[in-house]
């Protein structure tokens, strides 16, 4: 019976297997061409047919897609407008989370109100806000919003908080309240409880929320398009310019670029894939 039980357990495994080794490679395939296609000399790249194996790798087209082709401007920029963004974004996400978690501010369904926001595609209002940032940006803020980092990381906040509100509600929503009323009875302040108690316990919901934030500020491309220009432009920007313009030898460039591009979004998914499961998990179930 026990021979039996493990036939079949096998026979399983070696089904599964079969059945999402094929999946993996299809999903993989894409990724592995750029990185080959980064390495390759101009000729590979346009070879018929294709060069599976970079037959003398270089480093050549890094070298003019960070030099030549603004693509270190375009990193430095991402890199600014993502980290300042995703600061932001859980500084207030958090704030705000924690009055609905714990005041009930704006009723129950007011976390879910914040998540619906994001139902809204990005297309529908980037006229609307260049339009604002262009023409009222310097009347209101004393500066303009147009072709800065600043606007871009006023937008992405605002963008970003849906998601920051929602994971962080369900964590402190989910965590003991006993443990805030001990803290303030031994003579804790509010901001106090929520600084030594809260946030410490809610570090895996403030980790996955900052990785959202900064992904969705790294690879976000409409609003980086519409509200930046040469001076100031985005990584994804760069890349978007380059596979539009590129003819021929143009791809090894854009390849590297792309390779870099996803550097900082798989160290993060590879890094804290429990974290970003656990919210997920939070997310959809409570609220």
């Amino acid at each position: 019976m026990v021979t039996g039980v493990s036939e079949r357990s096998l026979a399983f495994d070696v089904l599964r297997v079969a059945a999402i080794a094929p999946y993996t490679v299809f999903l993989l395939l894409p990724l592995y061409w750029v990185v080959a296609a980064s390495v390759k000399t101009p000729q590979e790249v346009l070879t018929d047919p294709p060069t599976w194996i970079p037959r003398h790798p270089t480093l050549d087209h890094f070298r003019n897609a960070l030099g030549q082709l603004r693509g270190w401007q375009g990193i430095q920029t991402s890199l600014v407008v993502s980290v300042a963004a995703t600061v932001f974004a859980v500084l207030i996400g958090t704030a705000a989370a924690y009055s609905i978690a714990r005041f009930r501010t704006g009723g129950k369904h007011l976390s879910f109100w914040f998540l619906s926001q994001r139902i809204l595609p990005a297309i529908a209002v980037v006229i609307p806000i260049f339009l604002l940032f262009s023409r009222y940006s310097e009347e209101w803020f004393g500066f303009a919003l147009i072709a800065t980092p600043v606007g871009l990381i006023l937008v992405y906040t605002v963008f970003a908080l849906p998601f920051t509100v929602w994971m962080m509600y369900a964590y402190f929503d989910q965590m003991p309240v006993e443990l805030e009323e001990a803290a303030l009875v031994d003579g804790c302040s509010r901001v106090q409880a929520l600084a030594k108690i809260a946030w410490p316990l809610a570090r895996p919901g403030v980790i996955s929320a900052a990785a959202f934030a900064f992904i969705f500020s790294w690879t976000e491309f409409l609003f980086a398009l519409v509200l930046t220009r040469d001076d100031v432009v985005t990584l994804p920007v760069v890349i978007g310019g380059l596979a539009a313009s590129t003819q021929g030898s143009g791809y090894g460039p854009v390849a590297a670029l792309g390779v870099l591009s996803l550097g900082p979004a798989l160290v993060l998914g590879l890094f804290l894939q429990r974290h970003l499961v656990r919210g997920l998990t939070l997310g959809a179930v409570k609220g």
